[in-house]
């Protein structure tokens, strides 16, 4: 369950979400409410050093009893994702079904995080989940792609969170931001963050094609400074979707920010992540990164479609000594 107290949690109109974005702007700049000069604060990477730091962090090794909860963690922080052209009523109450009781055999196994689905699917997952405290995410904003007008955007976002969205996962404009016009994004950003009420809003960068570190950091913090509650790597759309060095950007950026505005924002890496011990790698780079604060599902987060079978295999392994079949587990 989400902590009610966080104060991103509290639902913002739209005077409100201005507001709050340009109280942010003048924290990370020192002296402006222009969007414009979000991205003057913000130096370069170090490509080098970032990927000798992930490549150090993923030698780590972890005893046993931490292995075990770590993979309990990791499950905690799943949203558990279907966004498939043939996705069907029946095949949503099987996911919601799945993240409610991982392994039907073992009550010892937590919940995933969330359900994340298409708009049109809200009504059948909210109806699934009831009462189990599993949140409803739904993607918006033209997804995958974003290029759409932004009344579309703002209306699907409404109406998402009219059916029952806990959360929505919008796409920025890539070409927008790749071209120059960053106050184009930001704005889109806020207005959306305003069309949420409620709901959090996990802002998705779709790393794969923002070509550069420099970039995602760029992104990274034009997004947070405009109220994402989180970021997000990717759609899982797109080559490369999450990756450990990309991450790692995102995280210090999200430090950074922290830093200066007070204001702590979620992380969440998504796309082909598929085993336990990649799950394990990234909970490594977040604890080394952010420490214990951000080690919780209301501020991290894995976008998996297929994670969660491996993790529950690892999960017998280590209690059993030995792995259980593949087919023992359903399918995601």
């Amino acid at each position: 369950m989400m902590d009610a107290t966080i104060e991103r949690a509290h639902p913002k109109g739209g005077h409100e979400a201005a507001a709050d974005a340009a109280a942010l702007v003048r924290a990370w700049t020192g002296r402006s409410e222009s969007a414009g000069a979000v991205l003057d604060r913000v130096g370069g990477v170090d490509q080098v050093g970032v990927e000798e730091r992930v490549e150090s962090l993923r030698r780590r090794s972890i005893k046993r009893e931490s292995k075990l909860w770590a993979l309990d963690l990791a499950i905690r922080m799943m949203d558990l994702t279907t966004l498939e052209g043939k996705d069907t009523p029946g095949k949503v109450r099987a996911l919601c079904a799945k993240g409610m009781r991982p392994d039907p055999s073992d009550p010892a196994i937590p919940a995933v995080a969330a359900i994340c689905i298409y708009p049109s699917l809200i009504p059948v997952a909210r109806e699934a989940l009831a009462g189990s405290g599993v949140r409803v995410a739904s993607v918006a904003t033209g997804f995958p792609s974003g290029q759409t007008f932004t009344d579309i955007k703002i209306a699907e976002t409404r109406q998402a969170v009219e059916a029952g969205a806990d959360e929505i996962d919008m796409v920025i404009d890539r070409g927008a931001f790749l071209a120059g016009d960053h106050a184009a994004v930001f704005d889109e950003i806020v207005a959306i963050k305003a069309a949420c009420g409620p709901a959090l809003l996990k802002v998705i960068l779709e790393t794969g094609e923002l070509e550069t570190y420099d970039s995602v950091r760029r992104a990274s913090i034009l997004a947070m400074a405009a109220g994402a509650d989180f970021i997000k790597t990717s759609t899982g759309k797109v080559t490369p979707a999450a990756t450990l060095p990309v991450t790692l950007v995102m995280l210090e950026a999200i430090r950074d920010f922290h830093r200066r505005t007070g204001r702590a924002v979620g992380m969440k890496p998504a796309g082909g992540i598929r085993t336990a011990k990649e799950a394990i790698s990234y909970l490594v780079v977040l604890y080394e990164t952010l420490g214990p604060r951000w080690m919780t599902p209301d501020l991290f987060r894995f976008g998996a479609s297929t994670l969660l079978n491996d993790v529950l295999m690892q999960v017998r392994k280590e209690r059993s000594g030995r792995y259980q079949g593949g087919d023992y587990f359903t399918i995601d």
